[in-house]
């Protein structure tokens, strides 16, 4: 098809040049795909669709939590209904997503990719009771957590952090079955949505609670144990980059914090590097931290001094 067959060029009173618009825009496209091919293999092939994975997640989260988040007056007979029939069509859906990904990473073995991408979903399907139970060990944990929560329910309706760990723990299996394209989209829609960013990479372990949630990072390599909690604006990132030789960033060797079991990491906490927080230690408020803390520890930052000069202050 040609510029001049484009229906907007049945309107020449609207003089924007849109036909050399299309032309520039298209050499655009071939120069930037040359120089993407000498950073790293890529082609052309249509890419997963974030719209489509977002509705996907719905049907997943629904799926999930009928009574919570299904249509309201589901009976039990009627909830398995709906289960059943929200996951046919949201693991339908999610199968095409994922075999364009393998056409996306892997042109070369097209005519397997179907039956490939319908047996990670057969067994990404299988672990769904799994993350259901780990995940209501999260809601319990944001629950006895917050003093503002009045139920589990709100919890799961209402917190952005749950959002999140929801679909972190989702995108986490799609991570490790070597489908990084997928995963990191279900990451970005949950961090779009909560303003809460996790790597799919991240390992996190149960009853993990993140209280309001805005400006939460945790790195590609950190790994989390159980009973943690983390407040707004907690950064768990590298401390430093490694660069090979023709200076690319060296990627997946481990740069993030190990956070072991039951550490609280108070606002705006930012924890650096591969190093590990012991066991049941509490990091205060706008801590950089940038070393290894043993169990039991409490890191604050040193106390501010105010005066007031009334009158002068002796001065």
């Amino acid at each position: 098809m040609s510029t001049t067959d484009l229906p907007f060029t049945a309107h020449p009173g609207t003089a924007w040049g849109i036909e050399a618009i299309v032309a520039d825009l298209r050499a655009q496209r071939v120069k930037a795909q040359g120089s993407r091919n000498h950073l790293c293999d890529s082609n052309l092939a249509k890419l997963p669709s974030p719209h489509v994975l977002a509705d996907v997640l719905q049907g997943l989260r629904a799926a999930l939590f009928p009574n919570g988040l299904g249509p309201a007056g589901l009976t039990a007979e009627g909830a398995d209904y709906f289960v059943g029939d929200t996951l046919a069509r949201a693991l339908r859906d999610l199968t095409e997503q994922i075999r364009l990904e393998l056409a996306f990473t892997d042109p070369a073995h097209c005519a397997e990719h179907e039956a490939r991408a319908a047996a990670v979903v057969r067994e990404f399907a299988g672990y769904l009771p799994g993350i259901r139970a780990l995940l209501e060990t999260d809601m319990i944990a944001a629950y006895r957590g917050d003093p503002a929560a009045r139920s589990v329910d709100e919890v799961l309706v209402c917190y952005p952090g749950f959002t999140a760990v929801t679909y972190h723990r989702i995108a986490h299996v799609f991570y490790l079955a070597g489908l990084p394209l997928v995963a990191r989209i279900i990451a970005e829609i949950a961090h779009s949505a909560t303003g809460i960013d996790i790597h799919p990479g991240a390992t996190i372990g149960e009853s993990f609670f993140i209280d309001h949630g805005t400006g939460v990072v945790i790195g590609e390599t950190a790994i989390i144990g159980r009973n943690v909690r983390l407040y707004q604006a907690v950064t768990l990132g590298a401390k430093r980059f490694t660069a090979a030789e023709d200076g690319t960033l060296v990627k997946g060797n481990a740069r993030h914090p190990i956070v072991e079991d039951d550490v609280v990491i108070y606002a705006g906490a930012t924890v650096l590097g591969r190093i590990t927080l012991g066991r049941g230690s509490t990091i205060g408020g706008n801590v950089w931290l940038t070393y290894s803390v043993p169990p039991g520890s409490n890191v604050s930052q040193a106390q501010s001094r105010a005066e007031a000069y009334q009158d002068g202050g002796g001065i």
